[in-house]
């Protein structure tokens, strides 16, 4: 149980629209960055399926994705992004981010994100 829960969403709920607003224009302008570089470190193939699968979205990422965290549910009047990368033709991301048995990693996302 959180304290003062209820205290912290009524503050919530008094700010201003405009400032929820500049607060997700924020938001997704951090993400189109981080998203960038990703792209910029990704490994390049032939198909390119790997830097077209990274991206950002306000709901779920793509079944099978690499993710940075998830928020399960709006409780706290949350509002969040999720970067994603991978999924779909780009399974492979995983095995490029982490490495397999054979494979030596090329990390592009995590690295990313760390630093920024």
């Amino acid at each position: 149980m959180v304290k003062n829960l209820a205290k912290f969403q009524r503050r919530m709920r008094a700010i201003p629209l405009s400032v929820r607003l500049e607060v997700v224009r924020q938001l997704e302008k951090e993400a189109d960055k981080i998203v960038k570089l990703m792209k910029a470190f990704a490994p390049k193939g032939a198909t390119r399926q790997l830097v077209e699968s990274i991206g950002w979205t306000w709901g779920d990422a793509p079944k099978g994705a690499i993710t940075v965290g998830k928020v399960a549910r709006n409780e706290y009047d949350r509002i969040a992004i999720t970067i994603y990368a991978g999924g779909g033709d780009a399974f492979y991301a995983k095995f490029q981010e982490f490495g397999t048995v054979n494979m030596a990693a090329n990390p592009f996302f995590f690295p990313v994100w760390r630093a920024e």
